[in-house]
């Protein structure tokens, strides 16, 4: 079985044997935050105004001017797997 751990960064690893770590997300951020904004059908804007951050956060994480860290890459991986779930546990606001 493999043991995986959610580090503060917001990196995934496995954890081996011998104590060391591996990691198992090799996606390029960039690309992760574009292509999980896109699968919502949402702007840059409103993709922001959902997760409540500035539009100038999203814009340079899907630029690769910054990558998402900790909570942040954490909620876009549940975004990922369950956008209905994530927006509702953030309040269910709807962006325009």
């Amino acid at each position: 079985m493999m043991r995986v751990r959610l580090k503060a960064d917001g990196r995934i690893v496995e954890l081996l044997e011998d104590g060391t770590e591996r990691a198992v997300d090799h996606r390029d951020p960039a690309a992760f935050v574009r292509e999980v904004r896109s699968r919502c059908g949402l702007t840059q804007a409103a993709f922001a105004q959902k997760i409540e951050v500035p539009v100038e956060t999203v814009r340079n994480w899907e630029q690769g001017k910054r990558a998402p860290r900790g909570p942040a890459r954490a909620l876009l991986k549940l975004i990922a797997k369950s956008p209905e779930a994530a927006f509702a546990a953030l309040g269910g606001r709807r962006a325009g």
